[in-house]
């Protein structure tokens, strides 16, 4: 099952009563325009191939990024279906959206998108939500929602194992963060799906699974050394010190026009998203219990 954001919206609105026959009263969030979106913005890529040709495949990504500055931000994207009374241990339904995006939406939709139209002249919603998919769940197989990639950490483990990034941390010097996740199961009151003992139990097994998992993190004062090996278009993944968890937050890096690295992402704060004035160092320091990065660059796949 593949639900689009208007999909998202309808099924909320019958769950909740707003839709009523005669009634427009979320005419305007029915409107849907991600599949414009989607094909205005494999065109641009398109029409822009031979400026990326000799460029890293990060850089189409970030395109796509640039594109989608000043969209909304909005939180718990994939939980929806929960709150409408969906089974997490059933088939997960698949959230898309090209409108509106939390931080790793944001990271997963200009990647589908740019992957997507390098093998489509003109690419359907079916193949960037194949692409989606194929990101968002362990081994590329969507399952229940234990089979989603929570922690980003193994997001790009399990990306790197089939060809979608390159983890970069180790060889910019990262350090091993071997601290145990547990966040989930340790806020279990935070997460509607694990109310579900069948789920909450997939969930710890899971989380013991990755105790062997490396994730190196680029730490802050190094970054600053490291910054002319990063490209515009590598995924890069906050660390925290915050116990149990592994990131706050995911974006792109982006190096503007006057040659500084800055971040491109959906920021909660901002509510949209955008291009960070500050410099990828200064933002890192800016960030409470933020300890440094995580780097991978992303690959056509």
């Amino acid at each position: 099952m593949t639900l689009s954001r208007r999909d998202f919206l309808r099924n909320a609105a019958f769950a909740s009563g707003m839709l009523m026959p005669g009634r427009n009263l979320i005419a305007d969030l029915l409107a849907d325009t991600d599949e414009a979106r989607l094909a205005a913005w494999s065109s641009t890529l398109r029409r822009e191939a031979p400026a990326f040709r000799a460029q890293p495949f990060g850089r189409r990504a970030a395109r796509v990024g640039e594109l989608a500055v000043g969209s909304p931000y909005e939180a718990f994207m994939l939980e929806a279906y929960i709150k409408a009374g969906g089974n997490p241990a059933g088939l997960e339904p698949l959230a898309l959206s090209l409108t509106r995006f939390d931080c790793v939406t944001l990271v997963e939709s200009c990647l589908a998108v740019a992957r997507a139209s390098a093998k489509s002249a003109t690419p359907s919603w079916e193949d960037f939500a194949h692409e989606i998919e194929r990101m968002r769940y362990r081994g590329g197989k969507r399952e229940g929602y234990a089979s989603r990639l929570h922690y980003f950490s193994e997001w790009i483990t399990d990306g790197e194992k089939r060809g979608l990034v390159h983890d970069l941390g180790k060889e910019l010097g990262g350090v091993n963060d071997t601290r145990p996740l547990r966040f989930m199961t340790e806020h279990r009151n935070l997460y509607p799906a694990l109310a579900n003992d069948g789920i909450y139990r997939a969930i710890g097994e899971m989380e013991k699974s990755l105790d062997n998992n490396p994730r190196y993190v680029v730490m802050a004062e190094r970054i600053p050394q490291v910054v002319d090996r990063i490209e515009t278009g590598d995924v890069l993944a906050f660390a925290t010190s915050t116990p149990g968890i592994d990131v706050s937050h995911a974006a792109y890096a982006y190096r503007t026009s006057d040659g500084i690295l800055r971040v491109l992402h959906a920021p909660l704060s901002g509510g949209a998203v955008e291009i960070t004035h500050t410099t990828l160092p200064e933002y890192v320091s800016a960030i409470r219990h933020a300890t440094g990065v995580l780097v991978a660059r992303s690959l056509q796949g």
